[in-house]
């Protein structure tokens, strides 16, 4: 028999800093035993999402105003890396688990997930792969790309005592509105960046919506996992 996964699909798109929130209350009680492995898969708004590794530049405020000079919410997201953006024509995926030894397992997390949805975009129709593209915003070893030339997707870990965080951006259209985003706040970090890297899955299949992809993702999930819809009880809203 497949192992559960709780999935939520409550969205905050008007409450960026609380949708991060939740995701790191939810983190929290799997750590503690309160709630089981938990999926979400959720539509954000428009922000702009800074690493710890961010925050400690310098040049953070610079950046940090940049991001609002272009109409996006500036939020300390739970995963390493640099900053990435979501806005209406992404999804944003976070998935909570418990783990005794959560450094012993990065690798697997990263390429169960990264295999994921490489899966669910090929099945979209996109020529899906796994791996850095150079140039690429938010650098990582696990990007989902389309031919190994434009960034579709990012994904990051969080872990802590007790439990591990996956998170993981997927740019379906708006691809204009993500390198305009992100322009102005990689000059502010003074971090170089190719903006032809990021792209959306829309440029890849043009009939593709957020429903095609949510549907894809699901499914590829579902090859694996036994979802159960749940809901965002009132312990984990108040801790977020």
């Amino acid at each position: 028999m497949a192992d559960s996964l709780r999935l939520i699909r409550d969205s905050f798109p008007d409450r960026p800093a609380f949708g991060t929130a939740v995701s790191e209350a939810i983190l929290m009680r799997v750590a503690a035993g309160e709630l089981g492995p938990t999926l979400r898969l959720h539509r954000p708004g428009p922000e702009l999402a800074f690493s710890k590794q961010d925050a400690a530049s310098p040049r953070f405020p610079a950046a940090v105003a940049a991001a609002r000079g272009t109409g996006f919410e500036p939020v300390l997201r739970l995963a390493g890396g640099r900053a990435a953006v979501f806005h209406e024509g992404t999804l944003a995926l976070a998935r909570a688990t418990p783990a005794t030894y959560p450094a012993r397992t990065t690798r697997e997390r990263f390429e169960e997930v990264a295999d994921t949805i490489a899966a669910a975009l090929r099945g979209l129709g996109v020529d899906a792969r796994v791996g850095e593209v150079p140039g690429e915003y938010c650098p990582g070893g696990w990007s989902v790309s389309a031919r190994g030339e434009v960034k579709l997707a990012g994904i990051g870990q969080r872990l802590i005592a007790g439990a591990a965080h996956v998170g993981c951006v997927i740019v379906v259209s708006g691809t204009a509105r993500l390198r305009g985003a992100l322009a102005p706040v990689y000059e502010a970090l003074d971090l170089d960046w190719d903006p032809r890297t990021a792209a959306s899955i829309e440029d890849e299949v043009p009939d593709v919506g957020l429903v095609d992809a949510e549907d894809a993702i699901l499914g590829a999930i579902a090859d694996r996992y036994e979802l159960e819809p749940a809901g965002l009880d009132p312990a984990t809203l108040e801790l977020a």
